[in-house]
């Protein structure tokens, strides 16, 4: 009788230690799956607040720029370095130096571009490289050229300029003139002139 009875002891502790093992998988699961799911509530929150964030910084950037400068307070202008590019020309190889320069609201927005040069010369060599010698050899399309250029220079700082000609060219569409005149209202460039400089054509 002695001997059954130390067999029974044994057992108790294994059934006891799997009911435990079991008790501690389910609230590791628990915990686990949790974890997860507040994570994903806390990335789905975040991801329109950063969203938010991020305009507001956009907003946030030209505000100080858009007072008008003080009367009698001088321009601040960057000159850009002359760009060399091909032309968009197919019967004839034609190539364009164009020098430009940016007349900006102040020192600060000033510098502010020179911190984004890289990227704005890219944008403006695009613009150059798909024009005709026809188009830039005409003061329309010096015109255009200067507002494609402004547009293109404040867009690496993430200000997004409405473009002119594509809200002239259709006419019909009534309601993306709305949306965009709302945009317009919104929207401030820190670069209030395109000068140029130099526009040689050959």
């Amino acid at each position: 009788m002695s001997t059954p009875a130390p067999a029974a002891a044994a057992e108790a502790p294994k059934g006891g230690g799997k009911k435990k093992l079991i008790i501690i998988i389910a609230a590791v699961l628990v915990l686990v799956l949790g974890g997860g799911g507040a994570a994903l509530m806390l990335m789905k929150k975040k991801a329109p607040v950063d969203g938010e964030e991020d305009g507001a910084e956009a907003a946030h950037e030209p505000a100080p720029a858009q007072h008008a400068p003080k009367p009698g307070t001088p321009p601040v202008f960057v000159p850009l370095e002359p760009f060399t590019v091909n032309l968009a020309d197919k019967d004839v190889d034609r190539f364009a130096q164009v020098g430009i320069t940016l007349e900006v609201v102040d020192a600060k927005t000033a510098d502010q571009i020179k911190a984004y040069l890289p990227a704005i010369r890219s944008n403006i060599l695009m613009v150059l490289s798909y024009k005709t010698s026809a188009e830039l050899l005409s003061r329309e399309g010096k015109e255009k050229l200067a507002k494609e250029v402004k547009r293109e220079s404040v867009r690496p700082m993430g200000i997004e300029l409405e473009d002119e000609e594509a809200e002239e060219d259709p006419p019909e569409d009534a309601p993306k003139k709305k949306k965009k005149k709302k945009k317009k209202v919104a929207v401030f460039s820190p670069v209030s002139n395109v000068l140029f400089s130099t526009f040689i054509v050959q």
